[in-house]
């Protein structure tokens, strides 16, 4: 399928789109849970989903499932890299929300009043 499969395609965009919001929808519900050890994990848990989405796409082109002329090495890169920003789109999130309490700050002024 490598002919006529450019870099710089919609098809791309779509695998990077598609792969972000699957990454993202299921990282924030693994970090839902009640379960510690899936909230911990929640980046991998939802790359994961997000990679074997993709994968599952690319063998179904393979297999004639859709009209395409056949799985592409390109799409499997454009997965990849949607999912690695959603991953540290993510850890951004969590990084910056995670540690900081919304009453922290209501702490401090009053002990500066003081």
């Amino acid at each position: 399928m490598e002919e006529g499969d450019d870099w710089i395609a919609p098809d791309k965009l779509y695998h990077i789109l598609f792969c972000f919001f699957i990454a993202i929808i299921f990282s924030f519900l693994a970090e839902r849970t009640r379960y510690p050890f899936i909230r911990r994990r929640s980046i991998w848990v939802g790359s994961v989903i997000s990679l074997a989405a993709g994968a599952a796409k690319e063998v179904a082109d393979e297999l004639g499932f859709f009209r395409s002329a056949g799985a592409s090495t390109k799409d499997a890169i454009a997965d990849v890299f949607g999912t690695l920003i959603a991953a540290l789109a993510f850890s951004l999130y969590k990084s910056s929300f995670i540690h900081r309490r919304p009453d922290q700050s209501v702490q401090a002024k009053v002990l500066q009043m003081v």
